[in-house]
């Protein structure tokens, strides 16, 4: 029904959005942490919708790119996923993190997300597996992997999470290694990533 809203941002609120359109309609769009980051009160901006219909209520989310949208249609299309829950995962990862737990299958990812606990994190990245595709921008982010097989890359990403480094963490430093033959290797190799990017 809607496709995108283009207006001045007339006030931005910690979760919302209220756009004046051109026709002086004000549309309240509810919104996740990293679009409002991109929204200043007073600017002309353009987001993309979402039109939710539940049973007691009709709600309108903006996104500030099309990816952003596809992930979140793609997260409540989950088993008990709802729009709350979706948004609360785009306000605390980048949609290229979600695209990273689901590729290397590392529910730890989504652990400083408010309200999604282990067993919807694994409902998650059970039910995505197979839905995630270009759309989202994850080829060419995922491009690597093709020579680090799957196994060896979840024993090293527990491995570096048993080190004590967080799930994103582990699982960004594996992703960027383009080859390993073994999980010793991969470690090692992952572990130089994360000293050269001085995070732990």
């Amino acid at each position: 029904m809607f496709a995108h809203i283009k207006g001045i941002a007339e006030e931005v609120l910690n979760d919302r959005v209220t756009i004046d359109t051109a026709g002086g309609v004000g549309y309240e769009l509810m919104c996740s942490n990293a679009t409002l980051r991109r929204v200043k009160q007073g600017d002309t901006v353009k987001l993309f919708v979402h039109l939710h219909i539940a049973q007691d209520a009709v709600s309108m989310y903006g996104f500030i790119s099309t990816e952003e949208r596809a992930m979140f249609r793609k997260l409540i299309s989950v088993t008990r996923v709802g729009p709350k829950l979706a948004l609360s995962v785009l306000s605390t990862l980048s949609v290229s993190d979600i695209a990273l737990a689901i590729m290397t299958e590392n529910a730890a990812i989504f652990d400083g997300v408010s309200g999604m606990g282990r067993k919807t994190a694994a409902r998650v990245l059970l039910e995505l597996k197979e839905k995630l595709d270009g759309d989202m921008g994850s080829a060419e982010a995922f491009s690597a992997k093709a020579n680090v097989s799957s196994e060896i890359t979840m024993e090293a990403t527990n491995a570096l999470m048993a080190l004590g480094y967080d799930g994103l963490t582990a699982s960004k430093a594996v992703s960027s290694v383009e080859e390993a033959n073994s999980v010793q290797e991969l470690i090692t190799k992952a572990l130089k990533e994360i000293a050269k990017r001085g995070s732990k």
